[in-house]
């Protein structure tokens, strides 16, 4: 359900189908102006709302959850202006975080971002990734 209307002169908040169901007081994601915002997003499949339990295949799930909120109002991932990844274990995590990226990418060019190791994530998780997308209401 998104915000009233999709104007280009206020905050339009998303949950567009086929995303996770947020697991607490919380939007997936939202567009002011020509700029997407994806909450954190972490490897859930959007199908059970349960984690996928191989790391990798969560990490790359997480990808692909933010991936399908930006798609939602038009962002690719060559859209992607800003990342913030937050890891708990970075020495294990972070080469997974980069190998996902780089398929996704297809090799860059990379948008910039932040990597940040954290005690705990929501559920015991071991990844989440933000997004901020670039979608222009006129390309």
């Amino acid at each position: 359900m998104s915000g009233e209307g999709n104007t280009e002169d206020k905050v339009t908040l998303l949950a567009p189908a086929g995303a996770i169901t947020p697991t607490g007081p919380w939007s997936v994601g939202a567009r002011a102006g020509d700029f997407v915002f994806v909450a954190g997003m972490r490897g859930i499949d959007p199908a059970t709302n349960r984690l996928v339990e191989d790391d990798e295949a969560r990490v790359r799930q997480a990808f692909r959850n933010m991936e399908a909120v930006a798609a939602s109002e038009g962002a690719r991932l060559t859209d992607c202006v800003r990342l913030t990844v937050f890891v708990t274990d970075m020495g294990r995590l972070r080469p997974l975080a980069n190998k996902v990226q780089e398929e996704l990418w297809a090799g860059g060019p990379y948008p910039p971002r932040t990597i940040v190791a954290v005690a705990s994530l929501n559920q015991d998780d071991i990844f989440e990734v933000e997004g901020t997308f670039y979608a222009p209401f006129r390309r």
